[in-house]
């Protein structure tokens, strides 16, 4: 099961729904209905397999992001406006289709409706009026328009090519009518009431069965244990899922999965900025403790909260009732014994501990037929899931700059790491990693014994954290405190060495529990200040000074004199990173995977180290920006660009005026580039990408003899610059004919990995007579990549060697050592030479597949050095582009 959510922030105005007066328009923006979801759209609607094979058809969804992306921009245009936006109501289309929103929406509003079934965009004409109604096709939403604004609302879609229908109005009688011009009836006539009226409590029985148990595993030879841990995917590295998936975007991401130099996936929570130019924020961090579920429901729902604190708490956040909770139940409901745990888990989240934590609720899901039947050789079998909550947890973030990770630091003098054991060395192991490995489960799971020390742990840790005192943090959850260690240890590239002398139980109950708890590494010569603090939050009975880093790359255990565990870390990476290359091997570029995994055990990697060959703490249009003349540039962007807001943050920085311009202004004639000194194309998928990455944006330009005379007599004046980053950057290179100086320019293809990827990258600037990379000669810098075609692809090696030499290559990709990048993923892409960036013969017009845009700002490298400040390495080849224009 894959969850997914985000988070934003809203306007105040925005907070609350305006009122539906009589005679609003209604009004169903985003994609056609089309025979989804009538199955049982999503999994958890029905029992798998209980429906017939035409209607399972029926029940798959069909994603279409790039007309969500139409939609979220119309969205974004209209709430910018602020109090003058034209929407009064919105709601989400979702489960039960248009049957279900369009009655919520005008329910919310306290009015009725008249509505007309066949106004209903519909991409399938056989469809039944009942289909057209409840069909659960994604990307829709049912919006709420006075009629004197929908005027300005077409306008507005028609820019971003975003389809709608008016689909009917609301009424002051409190009446549901639904018209069919087709048949002349009307499917739905009934008053609002019916719908919407109290339903009667529901009588439920439920029986409770004796939890399931088995002993613990008796294991003679640890270091086997250890090697199955580290090898169950719940542990393992999951790399292979994460750098699928662009982690950059927006600009606002501040700490994704990827964790220090060595950009290893072991995060505890995620956080953003609240804006381009803040330093506060938001945190995500999820929990969940599903297999103990089987033992004891309770205590796994108790766990999933703790887990989720436990590790939202690596973020800077003020007090912990600044936490909110979404949680996500998912259940075989009415299988035995599960409606009694399901009843039990709610009672012990919602109840007892979020209450004692002044921890609210305010959203969720539920899924609650978690079974799936089927018939062989004619006999009847099924599989239930155990009951589930999986809980994301959020809150604010007081300064992003503080958010805490894994990496172990080695250049911080003597440190030492402490334990804090929630536990309070309890050591339970039921439904742990450890007994999973060996298919058992055990009797007693792990639970949150006591709020007060959830809740006193979390402050201790916010005020180290405050005070500066914390180097690296890392929450105790699947795989328990060998887990922990282990992968602190890789993500510093370094070795651990602990006793375990002062805890209780064996070696085994200690380093294979998963109770809540977190190790945190501390400077040695601030251990008082450090004791004394955990002794005013009253966490000091439980916390415990277990060990220290060690540059030998061995994870060495002892306890009481007698050692548990000696191990290279090498050949911990090994066993832990080996689920990620499989996957990758069969799913990509086996060459490519393999590549990846050599380069993950290579323990002399220096890992990314940026040098600048320039002062970073400069500022080249310091000046020119004192001034208060703001130079006009276009932030270019067509349908399924998303990265103009970045790009316009960045460029705003420097010094300059940032218009958003569509592609259909300017083939509308509504703007003029005559208007601007500067053209940016920004990152995306335009056009789903579906003719060849940033190719249907090219043809759009070359085949429209208004839009081609523009950017031809654009690039032809030469005091004007164009900068084309990712979907930007394919683009351009297929506009070479109309850019003077551009011949040279390769074309983009598939990535060599045959995957998209979205990786840190390191890059070389090269000499070379771009404006924009003017005094960085020679610089090496991290850079966020994320594309799917960036491979330079030219006629022949002999051009590209030519290429290679002409001077116009304005970055290549390098390893980690400072030699050019020919293996992946140092190059994330296959590129010849590792060439990702070009300029024209005389400068003006730069390309490149990373994105600099989405690293301007320190905050936003997936890991910096510490000494920098609020520009990041990146934000120099804006400044230069403000200096140049003069």
């Amino acid at each position: 099961i894959m969850i997914a959510g985000g988070m934003g922030n809203i306007r105040e105005q925005h907070v609350e729904k305006k009122e539906i007066k009589p005679g609003y328009k209604v009004i169903v923006l985003g994609g056609p209905a089309m025979l989804i979801g009538l199955g049982g759209g999503a999994a958890s609607s029905m029992t798998s397999g209980s429906s017939a094979e035409d209607l399972d058809f029926a029940s798959v969804q069909r994603d279409n992001p790039e007309m969500e992306r139409r939609c979220q921009e119309v969205i974004d245009r209209c709430w910018a406006l602020g109090q003058d936006n034209p929407i009064e109501f919105i709601h989400d289309v979702g489960a039960g289709g248009l049957s279900n929103a369009i009655p919520e929406l005008v329910h919310d509003g306290e009015r009725g409706g008249k509505f007309e079934l066949r106004r209903v965009p519909n991409a399938e004409k056989g469809m039944a009026p009942v289909e057209i109604w409840c069909n659960e096709a994604q990307e829709r939403y049912v919006l709420a328009v006075a009629p004197e604004k929908l005027e300005q609302f077409e306008a507005l879609c028609s820019r971003e090519r975003c389809p709608f229908a008016v689909v009917g109005e609301a009424t002051e009688a409190l009446h549901l009518e639904l018209n069919d011009e087709h048949f002349d009836n009307k499917p739905v006539d009934l008053p609002m009431d019916i719908l919407f009226g109290k339903p009667p409590r529901m009588h439920r029985e439920a029986t409770t069965l004796a939890a399931p148990s088995t002993p613990l595993p008796q294991v003679d030879d640890i270091n086997e244990a250890i090697d199955r841990i580290l090898a169950l995917p719940a542990v393992a590295d999951k790399t292979f899922l994460i750098t699928i998936g662009d982690r950059t975007v927006g600009g606002m991401v501040s700490r994704d999965q990827m964790v220090g130099p060595w950009q290893v996936p072991v995060a505890d929570c995620a956080v953003t900025t609240s804006t381009h130019n803040s330093y506060t924020g938001e945190a995500m961090a999820m929990g969940e403790r599903t297999p103990a579920a089987l033992l004891d429901s309770a205590a796994a729902a108790r766990m999933a909260v703790g887990e989720a604190i436990t590790n939202i708490a690596a973020a800077k956040i003020d007090q912990i009732k600044n936490i909110r909770l979404s949680a996500n139940w998912m259940a075989p409901a009415g299988a035995p014994g599960e409606d009694v745990n399901l009843y039990k888990a709610v009672e012990a989240v919602g109840m007892q501990l979020c209450p004692e934590l002044d921890i609210t609720i305010p959203v969720g899901k539920d899924s609650m037929s978690m079974k799936t039947v089927w018939e062989q050789d004619g006999e009847q079998r099924s599989v239930t899931a155990p009951s589930s909550l999986i809980i994301t947890a959020f809150a604010p973030v007081t300064d992003v700059r503080k958010s805490l990770t894994p990496q172990l630091r080695t250049d911080k003098g003597a440190t030492e790491l402490l334990l804090l054991d929630l536990g309070r060395g309890k050591n339970r192991l039921g439904a742990t990693a450890f007994t999973q490995v060996y298919k058992l489960l055990g009797t007693e799971p792990a639970n949150v014994d006591s709020s007060t020390d959830l809740r006193n742990f979390f402050n201790a840790v916010q005020e180290l954290n405050q005070q500066g005192l914390v180097h690296a943090y890392h929450d105790r959850s699947d795989g328990g405190l060998l887990s922990t260690l282990v992968e602190m240890g890789f993500a510093g590239n370094c070795g651990v060495s602990v006793d375990l002398s002062g805890l209780k139980g064996t070696a085994q109950e200690i380093l294979f529990n998963e109770e809540l708890g977190a190790v945190l590494q501390v400077s040695a010569d601030k251990r008082a200040q450090v004791e004394a603090l955990l002794a005013e939050h009253q966490v000091a009975d439980f916390a415990h000074f277990i060990g220290e880093p060690a540059e030998t790359h061995t994870l060495s255990i002892t306890k009481d004199g007698d050692d548990v565990v000696s191990r290279e870390m090498k050949d911990l990476r090994a066993i832990w990173s080996e689920l990620t290359y499989r996957m990758q091997a069969l799913r990509d570029n086996p060459e490519c995977a393999e590549q990846e995994y050599n380069a993950k055990l290579d323990v002399n990697n220096p890992g990314i180290k940026p040098v600048l060959t320039y002062d970073l703490t400069e500022n080249v249009a310091k000046s020119l920006i004192a001034t208060g003349v703001r130079p006009r540039v276009a932030i270019l962007r067509e349908q399924g660009v998303n990265s103009q807001l970045e790009m316009a943050a960045a460029f705003t920085k420097a010094g300059f005026e940032c218009i958003d311009v569509h592609m259909s202004d300017i083939l509308t004639g509504r703007v003029s580039l005559n208007d601007f000194i500067g053209v940016m194309a920004c990152g995306g998928f335009s056009y789903g990408d579906v003719l060849g990455a940033g190719e249907g944006w090219a043809k759009s330009i070359l085949f429209n003899n208004r839009a081609r005379d523009e950017f031809e007599a654009f690039f032809n004046r030469d005091n004007t610059f164009s900068l084309g980053i990712c979907n930007g950057c394919q683009m351009m290179s297929n506009l070479k004919e109309l850019i003077p100086g551009a011949e040279h320019w390769p074309h983009f293809v598939r990535n060599q990995s045959a995957q998209f990827e979205a990786r840190f990258a390191m890059v070389e600037v090269a000499r070379s007579p771009s404006l924009f990379m003017q005094g960085m000669e020679g610089s090496r810098m991290p850079i966020a990549v994320s594309h799917g075609e960036g491979r330079a692809e030219f006629k022949s090696d002999a051009i590209a060697q030519q290429v290679n030499e002409s001077g116009l290559v304005t970055a290549r990709y390098i390893n980690n050592y400072g030699d050019i990048a020919d293996t992946y993923p140092a190059n994330p892409n296959g590129s010849p030479l590792g060439i990702t960036g070009l300029t024209t013969t005389d400068g003006r017009v730069t390309i490149m597949m990373p994105h600099p845009e989405r690293v301007a700002r320190t905050v936003q490298n997936s890991w910096r050095p510490d000494e920098w400040g609020e520009d990041g390495a990146w934000q120099r080849i804006f400044y230069n582009a403000r200096k140049f224009v003069g």
